[in-house]
Order: C-alpha cells, then sequence, then structure tokens
C-alpha cells in the first residue's frame, strides 16, 4: 500500500511509535510542556531532517506497514475539520471547514468512504476532498442544535467499529508527578498497586530511545460501533452500574487498508463514558467498568496532533453548571507517545482486518468522580479544547432493568 500524506490521512512519528501508555492519572493540573518532538528530534539527531510521518507496525508477514506517509513540508500543520450530518433526506453528508465556512463536500457518501478512497488510491485526505470540491455552505452549530450531527465516522457493519482505549497515560501536576516519584522511589515493588506499577512502566519506558518500542499500556475494549453514540445523543448508563461518570480524552480514528495496513484518519474529541465505583471496588473490574457506551466528535482534526492541548470538561444539572475542571492531552502532558499507543494496539493482527475502523481513546488525568461528584440522569457532559471545533455534548441517560434469560438450543 501507497503512503498515505502525514498532514492528511496520518501522521505517525517515528518517536512516537515506540511510545506507550497508561492512565487514569495522577489528578491535577499536569506539568509545563515539554520539548516539541522536532525539537527533540534534531537533539537525538541534528543532521537528521525532522520526519514526523514515519512510523510503522507489524505486518501480517512480520514487516513493517506504513501508518502515515510523506507530506510536502508546505502542508505540515495544515489544519482541516471534517463532520458527518444528516439532510432532511435523512442521508449523511460529510463536510468540512479549515477556519472559514461549514461546507458539504461533493460526491461524499461518508467519511469512511472517502478514508477508504484515500488508503486504496495512496491519495492525502486533504487533497482527495480538495480534488472533490465543495458545495454549499451550512451552519453547523444550527445543526447541532436541531440533532442532525451524527458520530463523525462509521461502518456500514457497526460490528466492524471497534471501541476501545488504554489508560495512565497522562501526567498529573508537577507537585503530584514529584510526590509519586519520591513514593515510587522509597516503597518497595511488593507494596506498590498494579495500577503504580504500571504507571511507573510508562514513566520509565513510554518514551524510549530511537528504534526502540516503548512499554506497553493498559489496554480494554469498549464495545462496537452499536455502543458508540452521536454527539448530542444520550449516554446511557446501564440500570445495574454503580456510576455514571465522564472521561474526556482525545481518540484517534483510523481505517484499515485493504492490506491490512492501519491508517489514521484525524484525531478528536471523545468521552469514555465508565463506571468508576465498579472499578474501583477491584480492579480486575475494570473490563466490566468500561464495557458502555462511548462518544466522540463531532469533528476530527485532520494532520497532527498538538502537542499541548488544553481542553475544559464540565457537566450541567438543570442548565447550570454543577462542575468544570480543565483537562490537558497531548505528548506535552503524557508519559507515552501517541505512536507507541498505536503501535501496541495495532500488533495485534485481529486489529487489521481490512476495511475495520477503530476508534482509539487516549486516556485522561480529569475525572469529576475524583472531586466526589455523583452524577444524575438529566445532568449533560460537555468536552471541549481548542482546535477541534465544537464541543462534544452528551445528556446522561439510565437505561431500564432488563432480564436476560440464555435458552439452550
Amino acid at each position: 500500500m501507497e503512503r498515505v500524506g502525514c498532514s492528511k490521512l496520518n501522521r505517525s512519528s517515528e518517536e512516537s511509535r515506540r511510545h506507550t501508555g497508561p492512565d487514569r492519572e495522577a489528578a491535577g493540573n499536569p506539568p509545563a510542556p515539554k520539548k516539541s518532538r522536532k525539537d527533540q528530534a534534531r537533539e537525538r539527531n541534528p543532521d537528521e531532517e525532522f520526519q514526523p510521518w514515519r512510523g510503522t507496525v507489524p505486518g501480517r508477514d512480520g514487516q513493517g506497514l506504513p501508518i502515515g506517509g510523506r507530506a510536502k513540508a508546505k502542508e505540515r500543520g495544515f489544519i482541516m475539520l471534517i463532520s458527518q450530518i444528516l439532510d432532511d433526506a435523512e442521508t449523511i453528508r460529510v463536510v468540512a471547514r479549515n477556519g472559514g465556512k461549514t461546507r458539504i463536500i461533493n460526491g461524499a457518501r461518508s467519511v469512511y468512504s472517502l478514508a477508504m478512497e484515500a488508503a486504496r488510491t495512496g491519495t492525502g485526505l486533504v487533497a482527495l476532498i480538495e480534488r472533490k470540491g465543495f458545495g454549499e455552505t451550512v451552519d453547523l452549530d444550527a445543526v447541532y442544535k436541531k440533532g442532525r450531527l451524527v458520530s463523525p465516522i462509521n461502518h456500514p457493519d457497526p460490528a466492524h467499529l471497534h471501541l476501545t482505549g488504554t489508560g495512565l497515560t497522562h501526567l498529573g501536576s508537577a507537585a503530584t508527578r514529584d510526590s509519586m516519584h519520591k513514593k515510587l522511589s522509597a516503597d518497595g515493588e511488593e507494596q506498590l498497586t498494579d495500577s503504580m506499577k504500571m504507571f511507573r512502566m510508562g514513566l520509565e519506558g513510554g518514551k524510549p530511545a530511537k528504534g526502540q518500542i516503548g512499554v506497553q499500556p493498559e489496554w480494554f475494549y469498549k464495545g462496537n460501533g452499536t455502543m458508540a453514540v452521536a454527539p448530542g445523543a444520550a449516554l446511557m448508563s446501564p440500570a445495574f452500574a454503580q456510576d455514571a461518570g465522564e472521561e474526556p480524552e482525545i481518540a484517534g480514528i483510523y481505517v484499515i487498508g485493504d492490506d491490512g495496513a492501519p491508517f489514521r484518519v484525524g484525531f478528536t474529541l471523545s468521552n469514555e463514558f465508565s463506571d468508576h465505583v465498579t472499578e474501583r471496588v477491584n480492579y480486575l473490574f475494570l473490563a466490566h467498568s468500561k464495557l458502555r457506551n462511548a462518544s466522540f466528535g463531532p469533528e476530527i482534526l485532520i494532520g497532527d496532533l498538538p502537542a499541548d492541548i488544553r481542553g475544559s470538561s464540565r457537566i450541567l444539572r438543570d442548565g447550570k453548571l454543577l462542575w468544570e475542571k480543565p483537562f490537558l492531552s497531548g505528548e506535552a502532558n503524557m508519559s507515552h507517545t501517541i505512536a507507541n499507543l498505536e503501535h501496541h494496539h495495532f500488533k495485534y493482527s485481529a486489529f487489521r482486518q481490512p476495511g475495520d475502523v477503530h476508534v482509539h481513546m487516549f486516556g485522561t488525568a480529569t475525572l469529576s468522580f475524583a472531586d466526589g461528584v455523583k452524577t444524575e440522569a438529566g445532568d449533560t457532559f460537555e468536552i471541549e479544547a481548542k482546535d477541534f471545533g465544537l464541543p462534544l455534548r452528551n445528556p446522561l441517560e439510565i437505561e431500564k432493568p432488563v432480564k436476560v434469560a440464555v435458552k439452550a438450543l
């Protein structure tokens, strides 16, 4: 498969490919931004051109398969936001904007079809969109208010869209991190919780030397496309759940090419909705606590992921602010790089099935649950961050109890 433009369908740094992450993190205000990937790369190899598009994952034959491709220098840092809306005929239309008006992309049936066409032809996603051209303008805010926004990518068969995530990938405040380091050096190995051990592994091995692969992160499965909730739609908490809490995160959006190569479409806001009370009972209940709805969008950012992302997560109750806190993401605020998280997800051949879609959530350090907030039906979660377009907004609903009985055949 030919590589796709890095500022378009994918950008994956050679450095980031080797880093991993874990993260339900230390709470608090994360650290000051670190040096950029470009500066770090120059320090390691001052004579080598910085090439953020480099990066591979193991192929079926054991060889590296490209995640991304080379982009022209002038295209680096280019930002375009794409999303999906429903028109009056209930047909999906794909729209795009790059700081100006939102316009319909001509001939685009869906973001999925666009991404697969780009992957098959070796064309950058932005170049493909520009080649198709643009039609009428759209008031995206008005569309959102009318409930006409859908998830920014879907699959014709929801069973082939996978919602997954990783945790313990983000740093807390500098003070929290310092105190954590002191505890790690003072306590014996047997005294550390599994979460603390994994967090330490990330601090020590999440950003390895060039050519190396970082430590693998925590990983979990949330469900398939039937568990994905559109922006503006309700997140449904099961009747048996003990908690219904938000997790403001950045997610990577991927399609798998016909030859099994993963391609990144871009990045988006996500709410990795979870049951933190169940998880707290016993860490082995983590898998249960994650099998919940998730929402992502409304827009996908095509291009580089900003190194220092600063957003806000809030909960509204009866139209009034109940809780609000800033959250940080991006590699400057993480103990691992995005590419290493990608590597440790796509190293499994089961996740490289041609035509599949993956939404992989990268973790957070900010939870209302950590501040003692107990959510209720009717509350609204709202997550926003600069460069990611419209905020991700979802109300909370509680499902009615359902009796499930297994019948013998």
